[in-house]
């Protein structure tokens, strides 16, 4: 079967002092256009006047570029500043979106934080001599570590603390063969072990940033003693920003690693639909209401967001995709309470964090393996019946579908 894959090439620019220059001049240029665009329309948002769109803004650029104050965007080539005019526009559609609501209005972007612009057209790519050419910044070269595949439909230039990115995004047809494996695994996801899978074997997490997250706060205790913007100041920021990519990297590094591995050995994987914003929500509340154990679910927030559970459910999901595989995700609810055994849920179940031992028919094991098959038994069921069921903490019976309910008890 015959399949459009898009796949990302990411590479370090070696760009001499002068094309930094200019991608530094780029990316102010697209920051500003975003901002101003941003700024009429939340003018017009709030006057209840009818909001500027692509056309109307690609006019107001072209007027902006002959004026005298905005001049500067002259020397900016027009494409990337029309593409940060159709992202914005993307964005403000994503905001006002019933069907996504996480999304929210843009926000202003701020010097320094996710500098970048991109080409959709115009440049080149010559992997022989590790070479990409930008219009109006010219031939600059990268650090070639892999072969780019497909076609190439636009490039995008990033800042990432010192450094420079390219990343080059590709188009092409291939050909997706029947899964090398016939096996299916259910998989818990957690904080003392970041993923056990239903065959009993798991991976220990990596905890990227609780390792650096006392140098982290020791050098950020550094900065603040310093007078903001200074030189001193800056070089200390360096220092954080080089802590934060460590942080991030090692655990992208683990994220692909893991996601590599499993999607090899097992052609269907089922996973819980974590709402990892709801799970890691604050305790704080507000002065009427205050919350409880704040510092504790603080510190459970931060061992939460540290495992990248999100993230790697998308790695599953496009590695299965170009390998002939399938993820599945079932409701998460009760599936460290529920005996895989007899199906009798009950908070009592779970002894421990680590204990799991049925209060009816005596079943122990793991808690987090416990969970695992309880996810794997949904995933059978989705797929045997189209609908999943969930088990009820009172009457200990299934609800959802009446007549699947009389299937699976049959």
């Amino acid at each position: 079967m015959k399949q459009t894959i898009r796949k990302a090439f990411k590479f370090r620019l070696q760009p001499n002092s002068d094309q930094v220059q200019k991608m530094v001049e780029f990316a102010g240029a697209n920051r500003f256009v975003w901002n101003k665009a941003l700024a009429m329309n939340l003018f017009r948002l709030e006057n209840k006047q009818p909001m500027l769109w692509y056309n109307e803004l690609a006019f107001w650029l072209g007027l902006w570029k002959q004026s005298d104050e905005y001049g500067f965007l002259k020397s900016v080539h027009s494409q990337p500043l029309q593409q940060t005019l159709k992202n914005l526009e993307r964005a403000f559609k994503d905001g006002f979106d019933k069907k996504q609501p996480l999304k929210r209005i843009p926000k202003f972007k701020k010097k320094g934080l996710s500098d970048s612009f991109r080409y959709p057209q115009g440049f080149k790519l010559e992997q022989a001599s590790n070479k990409v050419f930008l219009p109006k910044i010219g031939w600059v070269k990268y650090r070639n570590s892999r072969q780019v595949i497909g076609d190439v439909k636009n490039m995008t230039i990033s800042r990432k603390g010192k450094y420079w990115y390219v990343s080059i995004q590709t188009e092409y047809e291939a050909d997706i063969k029947r899964h090398s494996s016939t096996s299916m695994v259910g998989i818990d996801m957690g904080i003392t072990r970041f993923a056990t899978l239903s065959d009993g074997s798991f991976v220990a997490p990596l905890n990227s940033f609780r390792k650096l997250s006392k140098k982290l706060a020791f050098e950020q205790r550094k900065l603040s003693k310093k007078v903001r913007f200074s030189a001193n100041w800056k070089k200390q920021k360096q220092i954080i920003t080089r802590l934060h990519e460590r942080i991030a990297n090692a655990r992208l590094d683990f994220l692909h690693k893991t996601s590599t591995n499993i999607s090899k050995n097992h052609a269907m994987i089922v996973v819980e639909n974590l709402k990892v914003k709801n799970i890691s929500k604050s305790a704080k509340g507000n002065t009427e209401k205050p919350g409880k154990n704040v510092k504790a679910k603080s510190g459970l927030n931060k061992s939460i967001l540290d495992q990248g559970w999100v993230m790697f459910i998308s790695f599953l999901e496009y590695k299965q995709a170009w390998s002939g595989g399938d993820v599945l995700r079932v409701n998460p609810q009760y599936t460290s309470q529920t005996c895989p055994s007899c199906h009798h849920v009950s908070r009592d179940n779970r002894k421990s964090q680590s204990a799991f031992a049925c209060t009816e028919c005596g079943f122990k094991a793991n808690a987090d393996l416990v969970g695992a098959l309880n996810v794997l038994e949904r995933g059978h069921r989705l797929l045997a019946c189209g609908v999943e069921t969930l088990v009820s903490t009172t009457k200990q019976e299934p609800v959802g579908n009446s007549n699947i309910n009389l299937l699976l008890t049959a």
